[in-house]
């Protein structure tokens, strides 16, 4: 499908200027996917992506920079143990009403795909579906060991300069999700409270070879949402849609497909 020029602007939202991506939808039917990026993220690292997605659904797509992020606005302060839940409870309801967005199908990644499980949690009504890659519900062990080691990556390696090509401020973008990922107060953090209010049907994609997370986080949200369908994917990482870009194209382009169908 032909996919129109991407919009790119800024918003103030929550009192922070954030950085938007917007294509318009190539079908008049179609839902608008809002795409929530991981805990280091943002506009610019989904790449050709959002693209790619709004091509194989004709969907619109919206994609934003949460604060901290990219071209928004840059962290202040530390982040707390509740931030993500301020952004599924305060942020992006206020993005969806600055666009009109109504019942969206919400594309989390990682710290996306927990953004986006509140938000449906606390909004069952409000959304259409949900398409999560490796998100998390609660903290697992391997998660912290290996946010740990890329502690150690980015003080020794170029991995700060790599984000420099897509956040302003990369060690702050990087210290602020590293430090409260490793805060002990984190241990405790966990969202399955959300999980039995959901009503959407759920595409959870995970890579059998993902370092941050394992399978017990999908079938965790299948316990509590039975509407959910578990993807999981060869030789693929933390990140399926680089690692299995296709296979993850193809399989939300059905998912969305079937919501339409169902109306």
């Amino acid at each position: 499908m032909t996919v129109t020029t991407i919009e790119r602007d800024f918003v103030e939202i929550d009192g922070r200027r954030l950085e938007t991506a917007w294509l318009a939808p190539a079908r008049p039917d179609a839902s608008t996917i809002v795409m929530l990026h991981e805990g280091v993220g943002s506009v610019a690292l989904w790449k050709d992506f959002p693209e790619r997605l709004a091509r194989a659904t004709g969907c619109g797509v919206l994609a934003y920079s949460r604060y901290g992020y990219g071209a928004s606005s840059l962290l202040e302060e530390k982040r707390p143990v509740e931030y993500m839940h301020h952004e599924g409870e305060v942020v992006l309801p206020a993005v969806l009403n600055h666009f009109a967005i109504t019942r969206p199908v919400l594309f989390g990644h990682s710290d996306g795909g927990s953004i986006a499980l509140i938000y449906a949690g606390r909004h069952p009504d409000a959304v259409a579906g949900l398409i999560l890659e490796a998100p998390h519900v609660f903290v697992e062990d391997l998660t912290v060991t290996s946010i740990a080691g890329i502690k150690e990556v980015f003080r020794t390696t170029d991995l700060g300069a790599k984000l420099g090509r897509y956040h302003q401020d990369p060690d702050r973008t990087f210290w602020g999700w590293n430090d409260i990922w490793l805060d002990p107060r984190f241990k405790f953090w966990n969202i399955e409270a959300y999980l039995p209010a959901i009503r959407c049907p759920i595409l959870a994609i995970q890579g059998l070879d993902d370092e941050y997370g394992t399978r017990a986080q999908l079938d965790a949200i299948q316990a509590a949402t039975p509407a959910t369908e578990i993807v999981l994917l060869e030789h693929c990482g933390h990140s399926p849609h680089r690692d299995q870009a296709a296979a993850v194209l193809d399989r939300s382009a059905a998912f969305i497909e079937a919501l339409l169908r169902a109306g």
